[in-house]
């Protein structure tokens, strides 16, 4: 069985910031208290960097961004939070603890991330976006045994925050952090101390400094030697403003995946169509309006092409999302999902139906996958959620959203492999 998701960190209290100069001298470095909370705190306050409007044309269809954390509004970006609009550069940095000689070469581990995280990428953008590695060749020691710092999954703030204060500092003098724009700490995972159930990002109310350069967010990797499918590629869409789309039971007990199931890797990085949802992927500026239709009334035919689909070279593609506007803070997105790209080993092909909440906050439901067929499911070997793994709706059914008057009918498919739908609403 395939192990809980990982949750963005969240400390609940604020401390003193500091600042790092390329290998300069730390005194006070050990001693003092860190200077971490969430970011969920300051969008909840409102002293985050002010929103830039998206590139992403304002649709009537667009929810607007709101304060929950990683909002699924996206009618404005948000400005603290990187944009994968172009190609951004990434260092990966390979901590060893005096506890525990490593096993294997950073050249080793690099490969079991990469090139898969950045062919993810690559094609849920349709070549729009470019994420460059920049692994490190040597190991940089930790000054402390890595049982020192308890690593675990709800971790210590104090021990979390002395564990990225060492592993900053002790990188510096070989890291120029100034030349990149996210950053990959990878922990030895032969270490005794290392959980590889601790893996998330860590956001910075106040950034850390280093090399003249404000480092806002970490990802901490503490995987094993492989790591579980697609972990980077889920982590890394929390440092370009992704939620989480996954329930965390309240009492840790039970299953994870019933809001979305296999569908988007920010769900389960285990899903069998852990492509981006369309929604996502126009949030992130990879779907312009071109390929968005808003439903405001009536009966609507479209042609729906398969999410996964790269467009010709040089070409702009057709429909790849349809979204009924619900409610101020609610819309219905139905899209296509066929057996191609991120989305080759999907349990079941159609077009999925989904709801999108602007106020729902990371981790509390802000997508729940519709289900057109509740009375059954399918690929019990291999899907992270049975129930949700034939969800879609295939040629010649229609389905309709519970509580809501949107009806969708598949009507057949194209030569091409398109998805011919009516939306009806009202």
């Amino acid at each position: 069985m395939p192990r809980n998701p990982h949750p963005e960190v969240d400390v609940p209290r604020q401390l003193p910031p500091w600042g790092l100069t390329r290998g300069g001298e730390r005194p006070r470095l050990r001693s003092a208290a860190a200077a971490f909370t969430s970011l969920t705190a300051l969008a909840a306050t409102g002293l985050v960097a002010g929103p830039a409007v998206a590139e992403s044309p304002i649709m009537p269809c667009a929810l607007e961004r709101t304060p929950a954390h990683h909002s699924e509004g996206l009618d404005t970006w948000n400005t603290a939070y990187q944009r994968p609009d172009r190609h951004l550069d990434a260092v990966m940095v390979f901590l060893s603890f005096p506890d525990s000689p490593p096993r294997s070469a950073p050249a080793e581990l690099a490969a079991d991330y990469f090139p898969a995280t950045s062919q993810f990428f690559d094609r849920a953008s349709y070549g729009k976006f470019a994420l460059r590695p920049h692994p490190q060749r040597e190991w940089v020691q930790m000054p402390d045994y890595s049982t020192a710092y308890a690593i675990q999954r709800d971790w210590n703030p104090a021990r979390r925050s002395a564990y990225l204060r060492d592993a900053v500092a002790a990188a510096d003098p070989h890291v120029d952090f100034s030349r990149y724009d996210v950053v990959y700490l990878i922990a030895d995972p032969d270490a005794p101390g290392v959980d590889s159930d601790a893996t998330k990002v860590v956001n910075f109310d106040r950034p850390m400094r280093a090399d003249d350069t404000d480092i806002k967010r970490i990802v901490t990797v503490f995987e094993g030697h492989p790591p579980d499918r697609n972990v980077l590629a889920h982590e890394t869409g929390h440092v370009f403003d992704l939620p989480d789309l996954y329930h965390r039971p309240t009492d840790g007990d039970g299953d994870w995946d019933t809001h979305v199931g296999d569908w988007d890797v920010m769900g389960s990085q285990f899903g069998l169509s852990p492509d981006l949802f369309g929604w996502h992927k126009w949030k992130l500026g990879w779907l312009d309006r071109r390929q968005v239709e808003c439903v405001e009334g009536g009966g609507q035919r479209l042609t729906l092409e398969p999410l996964s689909t790269r467009p010709a070279r040089g070409g702009v593609g057709g429909t790849k999302l349809a979204v009924v506007r619900t409610g101020l803070g609610s819309a219905i997105a139905v899209e296509a999902r066929g057996a191609t790209g991120n989305d080759r080993a999907t349990c079941t092909e159609g077009v999925l139906v989904y709801r999108v909440r602007n106020e729902a906050p990371s981790g509390g439901g802000p997508v729940e996958v519709l289900d057109a067929h509740p009375d059954s499911d399918a690929c019990w070997n291999d899907s992270v959620y049975p129930p949700l793994a034939d969800a879609p709706v295939s040629v010649g059914e229609s389905f309709t959203v519970p509580d809501e008057d949107v009806r969708i009918e598949v009507e057949g498919r194209t030569a091409t492999g398109a998805w011919t739908v009516k939306v009806s609403v009202g």
